[in-house]
């Protein structure tokens, strides 16, 4: 069987981990729509400071927002909506054929945000309007300030990507968030079948973090230990969600119509050239799951992986004493998991800033041109 049609018989969604305008123009996200399973798509700060500067497609919109005169984040969010809009329309059909499971595509708030929940929940709000699609995702990261948002977005209805989150504790957060949401929209009288979330857990950067102050101490445990971290951590994680899918509470949302918030790999690509290119995929796979892939990944998968059946449920013991093992060696999972935290905030935010420099100075271009 090809592997990417195994993992979707396995229960795991395919979602690429990428978007640009020319990806869109030239049809590409269609091709990997039509052959390679793809039915979701997300999108982040980085993945658009490397597409927006660097084609020529958006040259015509850039030179009418410089005639228009608007400010640079009025451009940015005018250029990032129009190629989510764009892609909505491409995954539509996958979003109709799985009664709005899939066909989802996400967008980030502006990173600048992260620590802001006022204004992340003012952004959501904005980001939600513009693109207009049902089957659109707004991603809100995971920070303390973050959780009140969430909760606040989906209980006005919106359909939320939960994005940059590392640890168990603060996943555990995150689906408190989610679960509080759900209640709050539902004694609000909204359809709780039209508001859906997924929880993006991230993978290799844990193990990046890890293997490298495994590495520092040097000795024969630690070593023994390396590439181990993050797939136990996300293992752990599909338990807690188990556990909160059996609950009471979840059950009469479920009464309800609401549906799960299902767990969203992220960061799937293999950073270590030791390591298998396709570990965090086949390792991974479970009932009810994402895996978003950057390009590279999937078809790496598609070309060589070998997928089983289900590859999490039954491993938790061992997941566990991976974390126990971790701790005895002397890595500190809560200090991992926060510098993990506050650096993918800060390399998103590196990002939009270092985007919001380059299109400011081709609008100021456009415009003298004009002149």
């Amino acid at each position: 069987m090809d592997p990417l049609e195994a993992l979707n018989k396995a229960g795991v969604s395919i979602w690429l981990d990428d978007l640009s305008r020319t990806r869109l123009a030239g049809g590409g996200l269609a091709e990997l729509v039509a052959d390679r399973h793809v039915v979701g798509v997300t999108s982040n700060p980085t993945i658009f400071a490397k597409a927006i500067p660097g084609s020529d497609v958006y040259d015509e919109q850039i030179r009418q927002l410089a005639l228009r005169g608007v400010d640079v984040d009025t451009a940015l969010r005018e250029l990032t909506t129009y190629d989510v809009r764009w892609a909505c329309d491409v995954l539509r059909p996958a979003y109709d054929a799985s009664d709005g499971v899939d066909g989802r595509v996400s967008i980030e708030v502006d990173p600048r945000l992260a620590h802001d929940t006022e204004r992340t929940i003012a952004e959501v709000a904005t980001l939600w309007w513009l693109v207009d699609r049902p089957n659109l995702f707004v991603k809100i990261p995971a920070t303390k300030q973050g959780l009140p948002a969430i909760s606040e977005c989906l209980a006005q209805g919106i359909s939320i990507n939960v994005t940059l989150t590392f640890s168990l504790a603060r996943y555990a957060e995150v689906v408190e968030a989610f679960l509080a949401g759900l209640e709050r929209a539902a004694a609000a009288g909204r359809p709780l079948s039209d508001i859906a979330s997924v929880a993006s857990f991230f993978v290799s950067r844990v193990d990046t973090e890890v293997d490298k102050r495994l590495d520092k101490i040097g000795t024969a445990a630690t070593i023994a230990l390396r590439g181990s971290a993050a797939i136990a951590n996300a293992r752990l994680a599909y338990q807690h969600h188990e556990q909160v899918l059996r609950s009471e509470r979840w059950r009469e949302l479920a009464r309800a119509g609401a549906r799960p918030q299902r767990p969203l790999w992220a960061s799937t690509g293999v950073k270590e050239p030791s390591y298998s290119d396709t570990r965090y995929v086949t390792e991974l796979v479970a009932p009810g799951v994402v895996s978003t892939m950057p390009e590279a990944t999937l078809r790496a998968v598609a070309d060589h992986a070998v997928v089983p059946v289900d590859s999490v449920r039954d491993t938790y013991d061992d997941a566990q004493r991976v974390l126990d093992s971790l701790a005895a060696v002397g890595v500190d999972y809560d200090d991992v998991v926060r510098t993990l935290e506050d650096e993918g905030v800060a390399k998103f935010t590196d990002s939009w800033e270092q985007l919001r420099e380059q299109l400011a100075e081709i609008l100021r271009r456009r415009l003298s041109v004009v002149s």
